[in-house]
């Protein structure tokens, strides 16, 4: 059911002045003309971005689908090479100038961080193994919705990198991750090389980063880029509506990929008809990168 409540994103944009204090000095809230800080602003606007996003592409009201204030701190810490979502706010890092540049540059990001504010309040998606590789995947989809969208580039035309812009001219990469082909986003001498997997077949098995949920994730990464591609259009429209309420419906803590092609692929048949394009195409793309759907089953897992 789609929300009625009227859009009103209630942003607040904090300042910490390049210490490690949160949230720091309020800059710019809802309503306010720019500020004279270009973080603040790609802030304020890529939170709008992600709220408009979820609101007027699947119905929900903030995060919390209950209107919950985005609340954002910049300029977090010195040289801090990173954004996060803390679990109340988001926070971003100036990056250090060598490797990184500001977090705010890329609204993918934006969205990202905030992605995983959905799932902490809907599936909980355990941050281990497949479960966080599909929690760190569903974050990586919506993030790039809110690019795409701001851009209305339709799948097909789109680049499907994510983190464009916040790789310094020193780094031999391009973003941070591809969902178009996982594993060639960046290959550095310092950063090392891209290590994302696209298939089954190259799962990463490690104890590190909690069971590779920043590597792994490039499997479910790339079968919903095959599957909004091969739909074709908006990818928010159809493959991103699929995906939103298979997160918000039925995905639970300890979902597993092959669970995930399963749930996503029947939800396509729900919202589109069984045998339609949508659901075709969903199965498809996940049988690609190695995962089976059965897109008849009906539960939540």
């Amino acid at each position: 059911m789609r929300s009625t409540i009227k859009p009103d994103p209630r942003r607040r944009i904090y300042d910490a002045h390049s210490i490690f204090t949160l949230p720091g000095m309020v800059r710019r809230e809802e309503g306010a003309p720019l500020s004279s800080d270009v973080a603040v602003d790609e802030a304020y606007d890529a939170l709008g971005a992600t709220y408009d996003l979820f609101h007027e592409a699947f119905g929900r009201h903030s995060l919390d689908d209950a209107g919950l204030r985005l609340d954002a701190t910049v300029h977090y810490g010195r040289d801090f090479d990173n954004a996060f979502w803390n679990g109340k706010q988001m926070v971003f890092g100036d990056g250090d100038g060598r490797l990184f540049n500001r977090f705010t540059i890329a609204p993918d990001v934006v969205g990202h961080e905030l992605t995983h504010g959905v799932t902490q309040y809907e599936a909980r998606l355990r941050y281990r193994g497949e479960p966080g590789a599909l929690n760190e995947s569903f974050s990586d989809v919506l993030g790039i919705l809110v690019k795409h969208r701001m851009l209305r580039i339709e799948a097909r035309k789109a680049t499907w990198l994510v983190g464009e812009g916040l790789f310094t001219r020193k780094v031999h990469g391009t973003a941070l991750r591809s969902m178009k082909a996982p594993g060639t986003a960046y290959d550095d001498p310092v950063l090392g090389k891209d290590p994302q997997p696209a298939s089954m077949e190259d799962y990463v098995h490690t104890d590190e980063d909690n069971g590779g949920v920043h590597i792994n994730s490039g499997i479910p990464n790339h079968a919903f880029y095959l599957a909004a591609t091969e739909i074709g259009g908006y990818a928010w429209d159809a493959a991103g509506r699929i995906w939103y309420v298979a997160l918000r419906d039925r995905m639970r803590q300890t979902t597993t990929f092959a669970q995930a092609a399963t749930l996503t692929a029947q939800t396509a048949g729900d919202l589109f008809g069984a045998g339609s394009v949508e659901e075709q195409a969903v199965v498809k793309a996940w049988d690609a990168v190695g995962v089976v759907a059965d897109a008849t089953r009906s539960r939540a897992i």
